[in-house]
């Protein structure tokens, strides 16, 4: 109990309050005058609204109001126990219902790694509603007909790649509940591998190793919230994301040779799981995602894949500097 009020003091300086949104109660952790002009943030996997922390207080200390929300099937935002209700159909559909509940037209859209994912494709359904897109990590790639995204990964990959491992229900579940929450997250959060692959025979968790000292990014106060929060509903909400990509892919046809419109600023990630193995280097530095989104500023920032928090005052730095150009 002492633990659980110290990081909720720790905390104090956010406002946090549940939306009904989509069919769902959504978690939401703000900071900044409301009346400032407002910025989503948008996490991956598998993170919270506390990823955003020192964005969050950058943002409200130069003048905008930074709202992050759990999504779905994350922290205090249900969690759908229908493995189909996390398409991206879903997700946006959450987001859109968030901006009407508060009341909000346009906003900044920054996101990170699953986050990003869904940031392309609300600036792709519904531009009337983005002002300008920061995106870290995760490029965008115009819908392909050729093949489905887990054939391919299975392809040139094999099964002991993180996807693959990800796409049986229960598979990944069950190797992470041989581990401690807090220890699941220090593999994920202590990345630096660029081809997430497990060798043959073995699962993804146990390949990760955990750092053996305490990431200097995150406190164990920090570390403790994320860990209450994951551990309450388990890790299969987020593994859902994985588990409809295919999904995901068939209900984006419509919207074959489709443009990003948006202004954007993509921040590439030099040392990132699949900068190199997933094709990230080639597709952002080869001209191919401008085709698809022509407003487009690209910046590089060394580091891993855990970037906003890993390297925040650079990556603040970024954010600050393109969104107030849009103004």
């Amino acid at each position: 109990m002492a633990n659980q009020n110290q990081n909720q003091d720790r905390f104090s300086e956010f406002r946090h309050r549940q939306v009904s949104t989509n069919g769902i109660s959504m978690h939401v952790a703000e900071l900044g005058d409301l009346s400032a002009p407002p910025v989503l943030l948008l996490h991956g996997f598998p993170e919270l609204w506390l990823s955003w922390r020192h964005q969050m207080t950058a943002l409200a200390a130069n003048g905008y109001r930074a709202i992050a929300p759990d999504l779905r099937g994350y922290g205090d935002t249900d969690v759908p126990d229908d493995p189909s209700a996390y398409t991206v159909f879903h997700i946006i559909g959450d987001l859109i219902g968030l901006l009407d509940q508060l009341e909000l037209s346009r906003v900044f859209v920054v996101g990170h790694d699953w986050g990003a994912y869904m940031a392309w494709r609300l600036c792709l359904f519904r531009p009337d509603r983005v002002r300008a897109l920061v995106n870290i990590g995760i490029a965008y790639s115009p819908w392909s007909p050729s093949v489905k995204p887990t054939d391919n990964f299975f392809k040139l990959l094999g099964d002991g790649f993180y996807i693959c491992q990800f796409q049986e229900p229960g598979r990944a579940e069950a190797s992470f509940a041989r581990y401690e929450v807090p220890t699941v997250l220090k593999k994920f959060f202590s990345l630096k591998l660029d081809n997430l692959s497990a060798p043959p025979g073995m699962e993804i968790i146990d390949h990760l190793e955990e750092a053996p000292s305490p990431l200097e990014w995150i406190s164990e106060d920090e570390l403790q919230y994320f860990s209450e929060k994951i551990q309450k509903n388990g890790f299969t909400g987020p593994l859902n994301y994985y588990r409809n990509l295919d999904k995901n892919w068939e209900l984006m046809a419509p919207w074959q040779g489709a443009k990003i419109e948006v202004p954007t600023k993509f921040i590439l990630v030099t040392k990132d799981v699949g900068y190199r193995t997933c094709g990230m280097e080639m597709t952002v530095k080869g001209g191919r995602m401008k085709e698809v989104v022509p407003n487009l500023d690209v910046v590089s920032i060394e580091g891993y894949h855990f970037i906003q928090q890993e390297k925040a005052e650079e990556v603040t730095s970024e954010i600050l500097s393109y969104f107030s150009s849009q103004i």
